[in-house]
């Protein structure tokens, strides 16, 4: 088989989207307890990631084309590297050291990954890694960093794996179609479309056509019509789409980072509030994001009045049993946060139905589609559709589902674990939900021209589930399903003093 593949359209968007400003690098952080032996994670790499063939790649580009070629002179020691923190080498100079890699550009002339592990001065490791985008989205690399941990202390280093494979089943497919998986069935009924909803969804269709159920039921292609006017009415709704407010969140984006993160919060306690307010844990914590930011902006006399910003949420566009696949199968959703609102109910059920309009939306469909055609065009207009998207947003939000339960890396107890998606264009801020192990935990990626200190975002996380925890605890449940009447009891427990939560 060649060592040469292409690299698919909506990939090359994103290894394309590289600024210096904004990188397009995965970014995750693990904490343990405990030290961890450098070679065992050498080999515990060596063993379980170079499995992926997409890890012993260069991504190249020539006139025809961007390729996949086989690193000749791959070196495991280029990738995984070993860092000392200055004293006294706690969570502050940890952060900045992640916020310092997350500038960093990734070296092209290799694959475009590393591992950096870093001692801390209370005899303990964290180890960050740095993944590029146009190898795989979040979904995936959950997947690729699950598969290098273990269950318990004592497993194989090996993890029970054969020490390489022929890659997955699309790097496999990748190398003789193209990258994209075309699907001919698709090309005969786009003849309705508008020619730019052809071209996006010529790129994704396989996928498309498994999203819709179509490919299964034929029957359901005499309503692709509903759906192309439906595509064609969210083209028209993005393009028109107003910028959101201007805040301190907004600006010229810097080359200089900063990232900080909570400490964890309880999942189960989150889901039994959620119960009782008949909310998801999605909703709960996106509730307690905006409340965050609301509160960091009133903290520095800035007005809130009206005040909306906008984060684009990544969707999962992959099939059932597509997760092992790498590459990126994801679209993206504008989420309206309701920084204006005081009441933290009444903020917590406009979230929720925000939340649920945009999950009857096909604008996940649309972006994604959107990124294809953007690595299939020349730069200048992938310039113009990334600047169509990063105008109307201030932040990138993600919501990783970790391991439920603790996991080991080389033998080591994996306390905590933080990732962070890449910003685009001027946006300057990263935020991310992770849960591992039983707990949540908020994370937020900054830049440093717009919010220098996103360690008092982050510490106001919890304290917004707290408000939140304290309504229910505070109100009769009839009174939980009027906003209006829970609006006079806040402005009532305020007055009581901060005891009371709020």
């Amino acid at each position: 088989m060649s060592t040469r593949e292409r690299v698919s359209h909506v990939d090359t968007a994103w290894l394309r989207m590289d600024r210096p400003e904004n990188l397009m690098q995965i970014l995750g952080v693990m904490v343990f307890g405990g030290r961890v032996d450098t070679e065992r994670l050498k080999r515990t790499v060596g063993l379980r990631l170079l499995r992926y063939r997409r890890f012993r790649q260069i991504a190249t580009e020539d006139s025809e084309a961007t390729w996949w070629i086989d690193d000749p002179d791959f070196d495991i020691d280029a990738h995984v590297r070993h860092s000392f923190l200055p004293a006294p080498g706690g969570k502050h100079e940890l952060q900045k050291f992640v916020a310092e890699m997350a500038s960093t550009p990734l070296n092209p002339a290799r694959p475009r990954w590393e591992f950096n592990l870093v001692d801390t001065a209370d005899g303990n490791s964290a180890l960050v890694v740095r993944i590029h985008h146009a190898i795989a989205d979040g979904i995936a690399l959950i997947g690729v960093i699950n598969s290098l941990t273990d269950e318990r202390i004592d497993a194989p280093e090996n993890g029970g794996l054969p020490a390489q494979t022929r890659g997955s089943r699309r790097e496999r497919q990748s190398a003789t179609d193209g990258g994209d998986g075309g699907d001919p069935v698709w090309r005969l009924i786009l003849d309705p479309l508008t020619e730019v909803a052809e071209a996006s969804i010529r790129i994704g269709g396989h996928l498309w056509g498994q999203y819709l159920g179509l490919r299964n039921e034929p029957a359901g292609i005499r309503d692709y019509a509903i759906v192309a006017r439906t595509i064609a009415q969210e083209i028209g709704k993005l393009a028109l789409m107003p910028n959101d407010s201007v805040t301190r969140f907004k600006g010229r984006a810097g080359t200089v980072k900063r990232v900080a993160w909570s400490e964890p919060l309880p999942l189960a306690e989150i889901k039994a509030v959620g119960r009782a307010l008949a909310c998801s844990v999605n909703d709960l914590l996106l509730a307690a994001v905006a409340g965050a930011l609301r509160s960091y902006l009133l903290a520095r006399g800035d007005t809130v009045d009206a005040t909306e910003i906008r984060a684009m949420v990544p969707v999962n566009l992959r099939p059932a049993g597509d997760s092992d696949e790498l590459g990126n199968r994801f679209g993206l959703v504008a989420l309206e946060l309701p920084i204006a609102i005081d009441n933290p109910l009444t903020r917590l059920y406009t979230t929720r139905a925000r939340m649920a309009a945009l999950k009857g939306s096909y604008q996940a469909l649309l972006t994604f589609s959107l990124l294809g055609a953007a690595g299939m065009a020349p730069r200048f207009v992938q310039d113009q559709i990334l600047n169509l998207l990063t105008s109307k947003t201030t932040a990138v939000m993600t919501n990783v589902p970790g391991s439920p339960q603790a996991r080991y890396l080389a033998g080591s107890h994996i306390d905590q674990e933080m990732v962070w998606v890449p910003q685009a264009g001027d946006i300057g801020m990263g935020v991310s939900i992770l849960s591992y192990n039983g707990r949540v935990q908020f994370g937020l990626i900054t830049d440093k021209n717009m919010v220098d200190d996103p360690e008092h975002i982050a510490e106001q996380f919890g304290e917004e589930f707290e408000k939140l925890l304290w309504l229910l605890l505070l109100e009769s449940p009839d009174r939980l399903g009027d906003p209006a009447a829970v609006e006079q009891d806040v402005l009532h427990y305020r007055q009581l003093g901060p005891g009371t939560g709020f």
